[in-house]
C-alpha cells in the first residue's frame, strides 16, 4: 500500500530554499521505493508551482519518486462527503475552523492508502481521526 503525499510536501522538495525543504525530502527519501502516491487534487493544486506545464510537473514528480496517475474512486467520493458532512456541522456549531474542500479531498484519497504525509496534520486529524499522518 502507498502514502499520499500533501501538495505543501511536493511544494517543499520542489524549492529548496523553502525552511520545511530538507525536512520534507528526508521524509520522502524514507519511503520505500514505489510507496509514493499524489492525489488528483493535489495534482491539480501543484499547477501553478510548475507554471502549468503538465509534462514538467510530470518529469519532477517522476523524479521524486510520486506516483501521479492514481484514480480517483467511488469510495474516496462517499468518504470526502461523508467528511464534509461532519465538518460543516461541526463549523456551524462553532466547534471548527474553515477548512478549503481540497483539504478534504485529500484526506479522503488519503484514507485509502496506508496515510498521509503532510506538514499540516491540523488540517486533517480532526476531521479524519483513524487517518494515520506522517509529518516531516
Amino acid at each position: 500500500m502507498s502514502w499520499a503525499v500533501d501538495t505543501c510536501i511536493i511544494i517543499d522538495a520542489l524549492d529548496d530554499k523553502s525552511e520545511h525543504s530538507e525536512a520534507s525530502i528526508l521524509l520522502l527519501n524514507s519511503m520505500p521505493p514505489g510507496k509514493l502516491v499524489l492525489c488528483p487534487v493535489s495534482f491539480v493544486e501543484l499547477a501553478p508551482s510548475f507554471l502549468g506545464d503538465v509534462a514538467l510537473q510530470r518529469r519532477f514528480l517522476d523524479s521524486i519518486g510520486v506516483a501521479y496517475e492514481e484514480y480517483w474512486i467511488r469510495d474516496d467520493t462517499l468518504c470526502a462527503h461523508a467528511a464534509w458532512h461532519r465538518h460543516v456541522a461541526a463549523r456551524r456549531a462553532g466547534k471548527a475552523p474553515k477548512r478549503p474542500l481540497p483539504d478534504i479531498l485529500i484526506g479522503a484519497f488519503a484514507m485509502r492508502h496506508e496515510g498521509l504525509i503532510t506538514r499540516n496534520p491540523s488540517d486533517f486529524a480532526d476531521i479524519f481521526p483513524s487517518l494515520a499522518i506522517r509529518v516531516p
